[in-house]
């Protein structure tokens, strides 16, 4: 069991709204329910947030396509948004968005290592601002935009920013043991809450992305804040002046984190941002 203590006020006693603070906050499990529910207290909180100047970035595993409805749903209009477990940083204004750094890899050798272990493993390679090419389609409603069946050969024959595998029947544990089996390297990788792992360029991780945000605002690294609930947010954590772990989270990465607030169904989220004071 985790001995994280539980979140409290005065941990972000001193982390005042304004634009010298920056917020970075995962999506799926953090701000949005796992069923994509939006609740009004989180939106209110977000709006709080932002409205004080305060430099909040979303930081997540999911695609540019994915990230899209998201900072229309939230009322966002001006700022960054970290995607692809940090691969992917995009610029938005009101006008639409641009991407300000892109950083790929080549899939080959890594996925040739697990297909040979797990030849039933479906594959995603992402076609950036677009959707996936995949060895067969995903389960429904768990990739956003386009899914174009392609040969394996073909997926891994150009540079990628994000390689997802599924296998619907496993249990997290098993992509686990597979990744320990195949001795996965040259690649950051992170197993999900199921059956999912995703890899990025080796290095690359939501903390790389934040620090690039972080410079391009001028903001001191102590003046960070962080909420998520996956352990592809550890690394985030650890770079974090304070990391927060959503009540949802596994061990882990409640273990990596400063404090743990509620679960998402239970609007954790917006103990932590209520709780900044306003200058």
């Amino acid at each position: 069991m985790t001995t994280t203590p539980a979140f409290t006020r005065d941990l972000v006693a001193d982390l005042r709204l304004g634009p010298d603070l920056l917020i970075g906050l995962d999506i799926d499990g953090t701000i949005l329910g796992m069923d994509d529910s939006l609740s009004g207290r989180v939106q209110r909180a977000i709006a709080r947030v932002v409205d004080s100047g305060a430099r909040l970035v979303l930081a997540t595993g999911r695609s540019l396509v994915a990230v899209r409805p998201v900072i229309e749903r939230l009322g966002l209009t001006e700022g960054f948004a970290v995607c692809s477990n940090g691969a992917v940083t995009i610029r938005f204004d009101e006008r639409g968005d641009e991407m300000v750094d892109v950083i790929t890899f080549d899939p080959g050798p890594a996925l040739r290592l697990l297909r040979e272990h797990a030849p039933e493993v479906i594959v995603a390679v992402e076609d950036l601002g677009r959707g996936f090419k995949v060895t067969k389609p995903f389960p429904d409603g768990e990739l956003t935009g386009t899914q174009e069946v392609v040969p394996f050969e073909e997926l891994v024959a150009a540079p990628a920013t994000r390689v997802t595998l599924r296998a619907p029947e496993w249990t997290s544990q098993e992509f686990h043991d597979l990744v320990a089996k195949s001795g996965l390297h040259g690649v950051s990788y992170a197993v999900g809450w199921s059956a999912w792992l995703d890899m990025t360029p080796d290095g690359v991780s939501k903390a790389s992305a934040l620090e690039a945000v972080r410079q391009r605002y001028d903001v001191p690294q102590g003046r960070t804040l962080v909420a998520g609930d996956g352990q592809n947010d550890i690394e985030m954590f650890r770079w974090a002046g304070v990391a927060v772990a959503m009540g949802g989270a596994d061990d882990v990465t409640k273990a990596a984190a400063t404090a743990v607030t509620g679960p998402v169904e239970l609007d954790g989220l917006v103990s932590v941002l209520d709780a900044l004071p306003i200058p």
